[in-house]
């Protein structure tokens, strides 16, 4: 009963000082909430690996990695921890110091690199075509992060760098990728998680125009919007995944990773059959 009634102290124990603009109780709340959530994921992701093929537990791997990097930073989000003090060009007429969680770009570096990841095994481009789309992703949020930190009207040519990336992600994960996918089967699956994943990245833009880059919604108001683009876009997305790939054929696509190695007797016999030879000579 204490530790109900003790509330939520996250900001009197890691108080905020020299910022003009920064989070309240009410928004803590929230990202303990999203928290719990991305918490309550993570479980749902781990339990259900034990239940899958070693074959087929590629994207169990990929998605509990990346709830589980999620949890960690909007715990400390929700701790006020992982912030620093930048000075702003635009502010909201309550000062020039804003609160910067940077901490919320080291998740998108994982989650976006994640699900651009996953999109492409499914659906079958070229490993080429892969590690491109990751390294744009990469750049996209670096750009945003490094915009976020420049206290002069500047910062919005960071923020061009990395929409232009973004761009040719988008072109990439619905034009090729998509065509890739129909010859392997599974289209329509992903014309609705690529349609999905793009639908959400298209307002991220937007989110942090109006936020870390114009200083126009505060850092409660932030939280809210990032939280609620977070969780559609991982926990949600990975739940889907788990969903749809029940269907899918591991091998057709292949994925199928632990099954291409050789067994370990397959590896003895061959040794036999080569030594054979030798041995009767």
């Amino acid at each position: 009963m204490y530790i109900l009634a003790r509330g939520n102290d996250a900001i009197k124990v890691n108080p905020i000082t020299g910022v003009d603009e920064s989070l309240t109780v009410h928004g803590s709340d929230w990202l303990w909430a999203v928290t719990a959530i991305y918490c309550f994921a993570l479980i749902g992701c781990l339990v259900m690996s034990f239940a899958a093929k070693e074959s087929q537990r590629v994207f169990h791997y990929l998605f509990t990695f990346s709830l589980l990097v999620g949890a960690t930073t909007y715990y400390a989000q929700a701790s006020n921890l992982g912030w620093s003090r930048v000075d702003q060009v635009n502010n909201l007429g309550n000062g020039d110091i804003r609160q910067v969680f940077w901490v919320k770009y080291v998740n998108w570096m994982l989650a976006f690199p994640s699900v651009t990841l996953a999109l492409g095994l499914i659906s079958g481009v070229s490993w080429t075509t892969i590690i491109c789309n990751i390294c744009l992703s990469l750049f996209w949020v670096g750009s945003y992060l490094a915009g976020a930190y420049v206290p002069s009207s500047y910062k919005w040519g960071f923020f061009a760098f990395g929409t232009f990336a973004w761009l040719i992600l988008a072109m990439s994960t619905l034009n090729e990728s998509r065509e890739a996918a129909h010859l392997v089967g599974i289209d329509k699956d992903y014309i609705m998680l690529s349609g999905w994943t793009n639908l959400l990245w298209i307002i991220y833009p937007v989110a942090w125009g109006l936020t870390d880059g114009g200083n126009r919604i505060g850092v409660t108001g932030s939280s809210i919007f990032f939280g609620v683009l977070d969780t559609l876009m991982v926990p949600v997305l990975s739940a889907a995944f788990l969903f749809f790939a029940r269907n899918w054929d591991y091998h057709k696509l292949s994925i199928a990773f632990s099954d291409s190695r050789p067994s370990r007797e397959t590896d003895v016999a061959a040794v036999l059959k080569e030594n054979a030879p030798h041995a009767s000579a």
